[in-house]
């Protein structure tokens, strides 16, 4: 593998690791709904502004999400909502696995 190719799925991979929490996903699929600020994301996830800021700073240094201040408010959006094409592609892979999974168990 070339220097270039290698740099690239590094960064694919960067992108894939920033997408891997939980609490990272139910945060997308909420800013695909709309944007939202920092509170309203922390009522909904409940937990602290701290933590719900580290999760968006991991999803906006992945280049997911971008953010605008607004007077002492910040508000999140996704900046590419084709993130969520790759979420239909994996709820495509959980249902090929359940079908497997209950046609091994029909056996």
């Amino acid at each position: 593998m070339n220097e270039k190719t290698k740099k690239r799925y590094e960064a694919r991979a960067h992108i894939i690791k920033a997408l891997a929490h939980p609490t990272r996903l139910f945060i997308i699929d909420e800013l695909a709904k709309r944007e939202r600020c920092v509170c309203e994301l922390r009522d909904m996830i409940g937990a602290d502004v701290s933590t719900v800021s580290r999760h968006l700073t991991v999803l906006r240094e992945a280049g997911v999400v971008e953010d605008e201040k607004r007077g002492l408010q910040v508000w999140y959006r996704l900046k590419v909502p084709c993130i969520l094409n790759f979420f239909g592609c994996v709820e495509d892979v959980l249902k090929a696995n359940a079908r497997q999974m209950a046609a091994a168990i029909r056996r």
